[in-house]
């Protein structure tokens, strides 16, 4: 590889992790910069690297864009109706007793499809909390399996925004990556459980007096008291039978209910209808065109028109309709007729709020990435690879993995590897899906102090030190080697 284009792609990624660890910069920010650095010192003008970058800022959003905002907002709806809590409930009895963490690591690994796994935890904890006060011991087996169960989907499944906007910028077919990232879960979550099922005993002891007292119960767990800045849930101790009495959604939340309103409750079947009915359709979608372009004989040569049949499907399952129809059925099916107008749409105002960001990270991705393109550094780099033994769909893991431990943001660690293997995907005839999966594998690993996400595990189930290192860092290394050998399958199957 030309030394002037691989000195482009090695400060291009330093740019990025230097500006995020040492400066006030955010990622967004961090990765504009870095499509800068990379042009210029791949001798690029300067002109045509402004150009590249709006190029592939706009391109980016206008693919992807409408559909991370729509995943966020019925992520919200399942949050704050309760419908998250009922599908939680309702995969313990799926389980029966004995096997908890089974079922709150799969509800987990559901709940955080749309929600965000750091309100995610939040929410689903207090069942952890309750379920092992009830058995009292195994606090950390459920937070653990709990806290993963949900990584696994944030990582892996669309329309969590990571995924979303590696899709977006590689190329890759939503139903067929929906598809991937929920067989890596359920071949994963294995993993998951028995790690925590092992390592959670070890470190029991290791938790935190104050957590051990709000989760096993005494008469001195105030309101209000604090494990390391994050707020603990009180206990008095009493029975608890496990009922999901303290994930019950107070009416107030949603409104002013009529005189005597009994507390709003949403069945499982019906919590699960806005997540379901779009990924379905979506899935339904990828499944005709696959057919339909088989029939017509047009597999890979990008000539495919739907047919009459296969036309509805297109229609409904494009990712933005199906995402439409799931926003409608959570508003109107989730929440309450007496929820007033105002208060829905301050919550699509926090919801566009908090997808504002991610929005801004997956543009700048697809200009860092079409910056490498138009400077030649992709195909530089595709060259390069392509006269080594390592397999080529093992770069954007290696990428998401290095970035991910420098920086601690997965969502950051696989949109940059995205970015990076976008001009490679066509050159070296990876398979858009096995690269995204790539991406977003190896996001996931040796979670640490410089992610969010391990403090509000490791605080809630009251770890410090090494225990928290054993615990959640180890569980998120454990999934990140079980994911290897499931790319070289999927590349062996799809590449």
């Amino acid at each position: 590889m030309d030394i002037q284009l691989l000195l482009a792609l090695v400060l291009g990624i330093a740019t990025i992790i230097v500006l995020v660890l040492r400066t006030r910069l955010d990622a967004f920010v961090a990765l504009l910069i870095a499509a800068l650095v990379t042009g210029l010192v791949a001798g690029q003008a300067p002109l045509d690297i402004v150009s590249s970058i709006t190029t592939g800022f706009g391109n980016t959003l206008a693919s992807i864009g409408i559909v991370i905002g729509l995943g966020v907002a019925i992520g919200k709806i399942l949050e704050v109706s309760g419908a998250a809590n009922s599908l939680a409930l309702a995969f313990l009895k799926l389980f029966g007793k004995g096997r908890e963490p089974w079922a709150l690591g799969s509800v987990g690994a559901l709940v955080s499809i749309p929600v965000f796994c750091d309100s995610g935890y939040v929410i689903m904890n207090p069942l952890a909390r309750s379920i092992a006060r009830v058995k009292r011991a195994g606090y950390i087996t459920l937070a653990l399996a709990l806290g993963c169960g949900m990584t696994l989907t944030h990582h892996l499944v669309p329309p969590t925004p990571g995924p979303l906007a590696v899709a977006g910028i590689l190329g890759a077919d939503l139903g067929a990556l929906i598809l991937a990232g929920l067989a890596f879960t359920v071949l994963l979550l294995p993993i998951v459980i028995f790690y925590a099922k092992w390592i959670g005993p070890k470190i029991e002891p290791a938790m935190n007096e104050e957590v051990r007292e709000a989760v096993y119960g005494t008469v001195h767990a105030n309101a209000g008291r604090r494990s390391g800045g994050t707020a603990v849930a009180d206990h008095d101790g009493g029975a608890d039978d496990s009922d999901g009495s303290d994930l019950e959604v107070d009416n107030n939340t949603l409104g002013t209910p009529p005189a005597g309103a009994k507390p709003h409750k949403v069945g499982a079947f019906v919590a699960s209808l806005p997540l379901l009915v779009p990924l379905l359709l979506i899935i339904m979608n990828t499944v005709s065109g696959a057919i339909d372009q088989e029939n017509q004989g047009v597999v890979g040569t990008g000539e495919y028109t739907p047919s009459s049949w296969a036309a509805p499907l297109a229609f409904i399952g494009n990712p933005v309709v199906a995402l439409v129809i799931g926003v409608i059925l959570a508003v109107y099916v989730l929440l309450p007729r007496w929820t007033p107008r105002n208060k829905v749409q301050g919550w699509f105002a926090d919801a566009a709020a908090s997808a504002g960001l991610i929005l801004l990270i997956t543009g700048a991705g697809g200009a860092l990435g079409q910056v490498l393109r138009s400077s030649g550094v992709g195909d530089a780099l595709a060259e390069a690879i392509a006269g080594t033994p390592l397999p080529a769909f093992l770069v954007p893991f290696l990428v998401a993995t290095l970035v991910r431990i420098a920086q601690g943001s997965g969502t950051v660690a696989m949109i940059t590897a995205a970015s990076v293997t976008a001009p490679l995907v066509t050159t070296l005839g990876i398979d858009p899906i096995v690269a995204a999966m790539a991406c977003t594998a190896g996001s996931m690993v040796f979670s640490y102090f410089n992610d969010s996400y391990f403090w509000v595990v490791t605080r809630f189930a009251g770890l410090d030190g090494i225990a928290a290192l054993k615990g959640w860092s180890g569980i998120t290394t454990a999934v990140w080697l079980g994911s290897i050998p499931l790319l070289f399958i999927a590349n062996a199957i799809l590449g």
